[in-house]
């Protein structure tokens, strides 16, 4: 295969998985216009139509998902052999790319990685703050976060943090103003302060179980955000109750900024988790960074 070849199949394979020649072109630090002509070269050349473009989306045809479904694996296995190389060199080096959200970024993958880096001079790390569920295969990144129970079965997942907890909270002010709920259904009877997800862009659910018995509410309010500062904020404010990560309001907590209500109803579950694919080979860079990450529960003297 001659080298254009494949800088072909690769322009490809990056448009097919952005589904964007945008986006495709911003990962590959191209033009579109070079992009698109990249592409319909290798559709010259293999006359066929792999692309099927409108003006809002590009879609891949039935032989460019036959394409696609080849080209990839092939693609990462290079890749993986690659950077499988570095286990050559002395230390560990190359970049290791992983997605988050905030506040496992802040809260645990920051952390980690200051440690890290000073004894480690050829490793990078780029860490891509993104509040969505992002897709770590299609858009190439090595690891991703999220909670427990959002992992792919079909993932490895490897724990990072503690358990989590979601937690009613609201201001001492609000409070004596208009009363502690007693239990989630009550929560009608008050303002609560919305969430908006990232994902399909609808509000959050409040999420309560007890006794083995899950209950999801849907909140009403006149505020809504999509950014979870604004929302203590609002919440230490007065302007009604919210739901949130309990160790993203224990500043809040331990100053009286705030106060917790419904607590017999919000049991811990599973914490951050990083996973990857379980067909990728770990580099001895990304195995040292997971080594890093591991979370180990404290001793109990």
């Amino acid at each position: 295969m001659r080298r254009e070849e494949l800088a072909d199949l690769t322009a490809f394979l990056a448009v097919a998985q952005a589904r964007s020649f945008t986006r495709a072109a911003a990962r590959l630090g191209t033009s579109q216009s070079a992009l698109s002509h990249t592409v319909r070269r290798l559709e010259a050349r293999l006359g066929l139509r792999l692309l099927t473009r409108t003006t809002r989306s590009v879609a891949p045809t039935e032989a460019g998902e036959r394409l696609l479904e080849t080209l990839a694996p092939a693609l990462d296995e290079i890749d993986a052999r690659l950077s499988a190389l570095s286990e050559l060199r002395e230390k560990p080096a190359g970049l290791v790319r992983i997605t988050a959200n905030l506040h496992a970024a802040e809260t645990i993958l920051w952390p980690a990685v200051a440690r890290l880096l000073p004894g480690y001079p050829d490793i990078q790390v780029e860490i891509s703050v993104d509040q969505a569920l992002t897709n770590i295969v299609a858009d190439r990144f090595d690891a991703g976060v999220r909670l427990g129970e959002q992992v792919e079965k079909d993932m490895i997942a490897v724990r990072i943090g503690p358990d989590a907890r979601m937690i009613v909270v609201a201001a001492p002010a609000y409070l004596e103003r208009r009363g502690a709920p007693q239990t989630p259904h009550q929560l009608t009877d008050h303002d609560c302060i919305n969430v908006r997800l990232p994902t399909l862009g609808g509000l959050y659910a409040w999420e309560f179980e007890k006794d083995g018995r899950a209950l999801n509410v849907r909140v009403a309010g006149r505020l809504t955000f999509n950014h979870l500062p604004m929302v203590l904020r609002a919440c230490a404010a007065g302007h009604g109750l919210a739901c949130v990560m309990e160790d993203a309001a224990r500043d809040h907590l331990a100053d009286g900024r705030l106060v917790s209500v419904l607590g017999p109803w919000c049991p811990p579950f599973a914490g951050y988790h990083l996973y990857y694919p379980s067909r990728r080979q770990p580099t001895p860079a990304f195995a040292l960074l997971v080594e890093a990450l591991r979370y180990r529960a404290p001793a109990h003297s």
